[in-house]
């Protein structure tokens, strides 16, 4: 008895391996993302159709369809990852901070530097997140939450350390660091704006928001 039981616990526990037509799925749904970051980069988001993605990624658009609701959606799952992405560099530079200050700057460059690299990307999602149709959906993603979320948390841990007062609103600050660090964004895009530069912006736009809730 001991032995089946063995035997059915191993059983229980193995490891089911992605059959050939998941990963064929897994692999088309990769091309066809990667067709659309490229051309949500170099075109837009409207200047960017199914048809031109199919073409780039080597397959027919009925392809695309059996993987992706419509452009949106695809657009959605490019941002999603990459705001996830955002997110962990952003915490990962906070934690380094050595005061609430220095941990929002170096939270804000992390996101910045993400992007630097690719900010005709930025540029599409900046434009989308205006349109009444998509922009919804795009503005609500969880990751936007997480970026206004570890602000709060810095603001919190400022507070712990006596940098901040008890009554230093959190969560409307939270908003606020959020909304200029978003802010700054078409400055980096539309303006040429370098890395030092917004970092230069950021670490005064940080300074005036928390000047009312400094300690003492």
């Amino acid at each position: 008895m001991k032995h089946v039981a063995a035997v059915e616990g191993q059983s229980e526990t193995r490891v089911r391996m992605p059959t050939r037509r998941a990963l064929a799925k897994q692999q088309t749904r990769a091309k066809v993302l990667a067709a659309a970051r490229e051309l949500f980069s170099t075109e837009g988001y409207e200047g960017a159709t199914i048809r031109d993605i199919a073409a780039a990624a080597g397959m027919s658009t009925g392809a695309v369809f059996a993987n992706f609701t419509d452009k949106s959606e695809l657009f959605r799952e490019i941002m999603t990852a990459d705001l996830a992405a955002v997110v962990e560099a952003m915490t990962e530079a906070a934690s380094r901070g050595r005061t609430v200050d220095d941990a929002l700057l170096k939270a804000f460059s992390a996101g910045y530097g993400f992007y630097k690299s690719q900010m005709p990307l930025a540029r599409a999602a900046l434009g989308l997140s205006w349109s009444w149709q998509d922009g919804q959906a795009l503005r609500t993603l969880a990751s936007i939450q997480e970026i206004i979320d570890l602000f709060g948390d810095q603001l919190a841990l400022g507070v712990e350390r006596g940098e901040l007062s008890q009554e230093c609103e959190i969560k409307l600050r939270s908003q606020m660091l959020f909304d200029n660090y978003l802010a700054n964004y078409p400055q980096a895009i539309f303006g040429g704006w370098s890395l030092e530069a917004l970092q230069a912006r950021s670490r005064d736009q940080i300074r005036v928001i928390l000047a009312g809730a400094r300690r003492g």
